[in-house]
């Protein structure tokens, strides 16, 4: 039988080969996976068991501790000193039996004995302000830390307890077996910090013009550890940068403070009729039916006058709460207080502000509106806020969230003059400490251990409520351009997400600004919106009011998606890998009637084609007319029959109709000098100017880790190739991504 070719495609005489970067192997630092980055976690992650399952959802035999407190507290507001007394009932949910409870201590991480400065590393600073200075050497230190006076069983005796630091180990006569519940009353005071001179989450603000203070309480009261069935006691000292592990409970807290304070706090406030005046409780209950704007409920006019006031009277507030892992404070003379009502699928929640004078007229403007925002975007990619109400206080210089309230800062200059960027500062903050609602005060992770679980969800769903405001608004975290310049930073300085809160060394990066440029990217470019939203919000419904841990997320998001993305959890969360794609060489082929003698020396692979002989389709170099494979053949080429032929005989009009019509062949092989895995996103320009956008899955690198090839098949000559046009996968070096290879413009072009 005679053989016969069909089609001839000849290598353009105009072979460009792009630039490749000299940081072939770059990435290999990264840890055990290198060998095969789309093995599973299997090394990495806990074996799934009865708490948790290997579908990442709470197992048949998941528990939880719960802490109920009834907490009376009173302000001193001359001496700047809270003193109060608690009673914790607490429930042994647990299959263990505990012989002892541990308790957090928090303020005490500023106490004089407390190991926290000692850990830090010093260097000498060769100029101060005058102010700063006497703070650092001159003045004597506030005392601070809690001081405990008494610890006492539900009868009145005292139980032994041990202070460790921030943590305190409370001694049980008889071990607490399961399914028990026992009482514990605690007294107890500290001395608030001045925040903005002594630093802290919480304290409070001099405003030295009227000499009134502005009071944002938290960590206040000796609160109950974790206990779960990853670690048991999560009594990991509190160092600073680690923030807070806390189970659920019910509050009922008392508040005493000046009668001429206005007062926020998280809870139900039950007797505002007490503490507001007639006209004020009339303006909240319009509040209530408003929803499209703030209502005034204390007025500018009303808290400059109570500001010069200095009562001596007393007030308390009453708060209950439930379902909450925590209880935050804001508290002055000076606050004005407005709010509006958030319909959630039915359900009225409240938006409140409570700020100063001085944050008029941004907080006025803006503050509440954002709660309200904030509450419809996030409810919309997880869960309807739970909880009847969110605040917002101003407190300069802060950014700290509890449930149901958070501090903020930004505010106008002396003028009432507010720049750009202090607005769009005020507006992010507010969207993300109103946002942490969700992550961690609902979806309740461990932050002691993982700050990412918090900072880092939490800053990706900041991203998504910034843009849905309309505005372009110019977020810093989430895009993955936004991360480029700490991933192509110095390796020395980069550690894994997945890394110890303590540990970070560049925290804004690690902790919140890596891992939403790494949900972006899963939402936009590997997943795409449907399955990463879908994911998403099993997460959030699956984990609310409940601790998750990082296994139970990265397990979920696969569970729910049918998305295999242990390789991109291995390499942005496990690993310090990079991204860096590039064009390593371009072939150009174009389609040829035209036969060459040179074709009686090209070899069939027969253990390929098996025993059919022809006809067959070539592409041909005249660089190398040798196909190179085991066992060739020698192939003798006796006819030559051309495609327009083939095509004439063998379909119908019908079919002819339908086809394409390529004329150019061109052969892509892309690298990837940097470590991390990623799909590879090409756009094509053509010569008329027009584009088509490819994207290829991960898993292109899949059986080879260094490159990969393509061949686009074109009716018109490809003008230009560029990978990740839109900056869409943090690609640190994007002067390997064009074909032709394009000189980037100096600064002085």
């Amino acid at each position: 039988m005679k053989n016969t070719i069909i089609l001839l495609l000849f290598i353009s005489p105009m072979l460009v080969v792009a630039q490749t970067t000299s940081t072939e192997k770059a990435g290999k630092e990264s840890e055990r996976y290198d060998s095969n980055k789309f093995s599973q976690m299997y090394d990495l992650l806990a074996t799934p068991n009865m708490f948790r399952t290997a579908s990442g959802a709470p197992g048949p035999a998941y528990y939880q501790q719960q802490a109920d407190y009834k907490i009376d507290i009173e302000l001193d507001d001359k001496n700047s000193k809270l003193s109060g007394s608690e009673t914790i009932t607490y429930y042994n949910n647990s299959p263990d039996t505990l012989q002892y409870l541990w308790l957090q201590l928090d303020q005490n991480q500023a106490a004089k004995n407390s190991q926290s400065p000692l850990a830090e590393n010093q260097k000498t600073q060769e100029v101060f302000t005058p102010n700063s200075f006497a703070n650092k050497f001159l003045k004597q230190g506030l005392e601070r830390g809690f001081n405990i006076e008494y610890i006492m069983d539900s009868k009145g005796n005292a139980l032994p307890y041990t202070i460790n630091q921030t943590m305190m180990r409370v001694d049980l006569p008889t071990q607490m077996k399961p399914g028990e519940k026992i009482s514990l009353s605690i007294k107890w005071w500290y001395n608030i910090n001045n925040y903005k001179q002594d630093e802290g989450r919480s304290g409070y603000e001099l405003f030295e013009k009227d000499g009134n203070k502005l009071y944002v309480i938290a960590q206040f009261y000796p609160r109950m550890a974790v206990y779960n069935d990853v670690e048991g006691w999560q009594n990991m000292q509190f160092w600073g940068s680690g923030e807070f592990a806390l189970p659920f409970g019910n509050f009922d807290v008392n508040i005493t403070v000046p009668a001429d304070h206005v007062l926020n706090a998280t809870g139900e406030l039950i007797n505002r009729n007490e503490v507001f005046t007639a006209a004020q409780v009339k303006r909240y209950e319009l509040a209530q039916k408003t929803f499209d704007k703030p209502v005034v409920i204390v007025t500018q006019a009303e808290a400059e006058i109570a500001e010069k006031g200095f009562s001596d009277e007393k007030k308390t507030w009453k708060f209950t709460a439930k379902n909450v892992r925590d209880f935050g404070i804001a508290t002055s003379r000076k606050f004005i207080y407005d709010a509006m009502a958030v319909q959630l699928n039915g359900k009225i929640v409240m938006a409140e502000s409570v700020y100063p004078k001085e944050s008029n007229p941004l907080w006025g403007e803006t503050s509440t509106l954002m709660v309200a925002h904030t509450l419809k975007s996030y409810s919309s990619h997880t869960f309807d806020y739970p909880y009847p109400k969110a605040v917002s206080v101003s407190a300069e210089d802060q950014g700290m969230e509890y449930p149901m309230i958070c501090w903020n800062f930004g505010r106008p200059d002396e003028n009432g003059f507010t720049s750009t960027q202090v607005k769009n500062g005020m507006i992010g903050v507010v969207i993300h400490e109103v946002g942490h609602n969700f992550f961690p005060m609902i979806v309740n992770s461990d932050e002691r251990q993982w700050t990412w679980m918090d900072e880092g969800l939490n800053s990706f769903m900041q991203y998504m409520a910034e843009q849905e405001l309309g505005i372009n608004f110019p977020s810093r975290r989430g895009p993955a351009k936004n991360i480029i310049p700490y991933m192509s930073g110095d390796k020395n300085f980069l550690e894994p997400i997945m890394s110890n809160s303590e540990s970070i060394i560049e925290f804004g990066n690690n902790a919140y600004g890596k891992p939403a440029a790494g949900l972006n990217i899963l939402r936009e470019t590997i997943m795409g919106r449907e399955l990463f939203d879908y994911a998403f919000k099993v997460y959030a419904n699956r984990w609310k009011f409940k601790h998750p841990t990082p296994e139970d997320f990265f397990r979920t998001m696969e569970d729910a998606s049918a998305v295999d993305l242990d390789w991109f959890f291995r390499g942005w969360f496990y690993s310090t890998d990079y991204v860096d794609i590039g064009i390593k060489e371009v072939k150009q082929y174009y389609v040829t009637e035209t036969p060459t003698t040179a074709l009686k020396d090209i070899k069939i692979n027969k253990r390929r084609f098996g025993k059919e002989n022809g006809p067959y389709l070539y592409l041909v170099s005249d660089n190398n007319l040798e196909l190179s494979a085991d066992k060739e053949q020698a192939f003798q080429v006796d006819s030559v029959k051309l495609l327009s032929d083939y095509v004439a005989q063998k379909f119908t009009v019908e079919e002819k109709a339908t086809m394409k019509n390529p004329k150019y062949f061109y052969e892509v092989e892309f690298n990837k000098p940097g470590g991390m895995l990623m799909p590879i996103i090409v756009e094509i320009t053509y010569d008329d100017n027009s584009k088509e956008n490819f994207k290829f899955p991960a898993q292109i690198w899949r059986k080879n880790n260094e490159t990969a090839k393509r061949v686009f098949a074109t009716e018109k000559l490809i003008r230009s190739i560029q990978i990740d046009p839109k900056l869409e996968t943090a690609d640190i070096d994007v002067t390997n991504n064009r074909w032709p290879k394009v000189e980037p413009k100096s600064k002085f072009d």
